[in-house]
C-alpha cells in the first residue's frame, strides 16, 4: 500500500491484512475503521468516552472477522 497515510481506524482494525481475502471482512473492517476514526473527531468533546468507545468497536470488530471467517 506504498506512502499511503493510514488513519486511525484502519491502524486500530488492520483493515490491510485479511489472510482469507474475503469482501466480508473488508466490510467489517472498513465500518469498524470509519466508526473509529468518528470518534476520533469526539475527543476534543470527552477524550476518555471517545477512547472508550474506540476500543469497543475493535472489539466488535474483532468478533465479527472471527465471526465471518469461522
Amino acid at each position: 500500500m506504498g506512502d499511503t497515510q493510514k488513519t486511525v481506524g484502519e491502524l486500530r482494525v488492520g483493515t490491510d491484512f485479511n489472510v482469507s481475502g474475503s469482501d466480508l471482512v473488508a466490510t467489517i473492517k472498513t465500518k469498524s475503521a470509519e466508526l473509529i476514526n468518528l470518534c476520533e473527531e469526539l475527543k476534543s468533546k470527552d477524550g476518555r468516552l471517545a477512547s472508550l468507545a474506540q476500543t469497543g468497536y475493535e472489539e466488535a470488530a474483532m468478533w465479527a472477522v472471527k465471526a465471518a471467517t469461522a
